[in-house]
């Protein structure tokens, strides 16, 4: 059956697969070292700096990795994120008298190198495989993807949990560690050779983007997740265990259905944003939404401040916010493909995924150390604030409408 679709229907289904088995593990990975650690009786901050090397090593994996991409080709790029995986979840085999701080930042920052590796080379890649008149199918290829992805990151962390609760730790590492070495495999000897390989020799001094747009979408890119990740993934968790006693299952529970949720909005992102009425994004649009989505942390901070039900404000806000998010983040994953050159795509894919590694890397840092200092508002109002400076950068993106899609 798959060998009767055409080649680029094979490869994006390839890529697709590659990029869903790397997520399931990588979202697993992350929920089992929260709640293994959490239970070895680390506290949250100290969780969370244990994965502060992988979003470090995000930003320069993105920064670099675009060139390689462009150098090698993006079916090389791929397969050494998948084998850099399967080695960070090797590292974590050790018994737990060797799974050392210092140990785990180490499997951690190759676990994050190897996620955006993973993650530019499939995104570049769908530009090689779309036809150039096809940008309504560029625009549902990419939506699928990217919201495919960070829904089946919340079936990770409960494939996590499943795993630390049903067989334990280490024998979960390996069951997921020789899964991922089988697709690794397959990836090998399935994937298009020179897939996404510049045509001219890609020069070292090209990974900054030249592109005005490319670069005004980047900053916004950067503060949008900036603005997400000072509140969410360190200060919510936090604070729904010390202000509504919510147990650890329970908290990683809803962080999983959000994330869920969020990817399948993504998904759907083309039919909120046009696509009915076959038009594509614009500047115009991203602006739009940017600017909807700042009124919500503002308003989740009002709220806490005035009405006594704070927790159904919270859980409110936080679904209202998932949602607008999800249309903005699959509109800039569009542009950003939409925006890039046709040789050399993963040059400007690379560069702009370095700014929302960036974003996460700040807002992780700033989200531990503002809720320690002054609080959940507070975060949220930094959020807010970011969010602002994503809406100023938006009004100049191009604003001109998209030519029609092609059938």
């Amino acid at each position: 059956m798959l060998s009767k679709l055409p080649t680029n229907v094979r490869q994006y289904l390839i890529i697709t697969g590659n990029y869903w088995s790397f997520t399931l593990t990588d979202g697993a990975l992350r929920m089992l070292v929260v709640l293994y650690f959490y239970q070895l009786g680390y506290g949250a901050l100290d969780i969370a700096l244990l994965f502060l090397f992988y979003e470090f090593f995000g930003v320069i994996t993105n920064l670099f990795g675009g060139w390689l991409g462009a150098k090698w080709g993006l079916n090389r790029t791929m397969n050494i994120g998948l084998a850099l995986q399967i080695i960070a979840l090797s590292m974590l085999l050790l018994p737990n008298q060797y799974l050392t701080v210092p140990w785990v930042m180490a499997a951690q920052a190759l676990s994050g190198i190897a996620k955006d590796l993973n993650k530019m080379s499939a995104k570049s890649a769908i530009k090689t495989l779309v036809p150039k008149n096809a940008s309504g199918t560029l625009y549902k290829w990419v939506a699928l993807l990217t919201g495919s992805k960070n829904a089946l990151k919340g079936v990770g962390f409960f494939l996590g949990g499943l795993l630390l609760s049903t067989i334990g730790f280490h024998h979960g590492i390996l069951v997921m560690a020789l899964t991922l070495t089988l697709v690794w495999l397959s990836s090998l000897y399935l994937l298009q050779g020179d897939l996404g390989k510049s045509k001219n020799k890609a020069k070292f001094s090209e990974i900054l983007s030249k592109s005005r747009e490319i670069n005004l979408l980047s900053a916004a890119r950067l503060f949008l997740f900036g603005a997400r990740d000072v509140w969410f993934v360190i200060a919510v968790p936090v604070y729904l265990s010390s202000q509504f006693g919510w147990d650890h299952w329970r908290v990683g529970s809803f962080l999983a259905l959000w994330v869920i949720g969020y990817g399948l909005v993504q998904s759907l992102a083309p039919h909120v944003t046009g696509k009915a009425k076959q038009q594509n994004p614009t500047g115009a649009q991203a602006k739009f939404w940017a600017i909807l989505l700042t009124a919500i942390p503002a308003s989740i901070a009002i709220g806490l401040q005035s009405v006594d039900d704070t927790l159904a404000v919270l859980l409110i806000g936080l679904i209202l916010f998932g949602v607008v998010f999800a249309v903005n983040s699959s509109l800039h994953s569009y542009l950003i493909v939409h925006y890039a050159s046709e040789d050399g795509v993963s040059l400007d894919v690379g560069f702009y995924y370095m700014a929302n590694a960036m974003g996460r890397l700040i807002g992780t840092i700033l989200s531990g150390w503002i809720y320690q200092d002054f609080g959940l508002i507070a975060c949220l109002w930094v959020s807010c604030g970011f969010l602002f400076l994503t809406s100023v950068i938006s009004f100049w993106l191009p604003q001109k409408a998209c030519h029609k899609s092609s059938p």
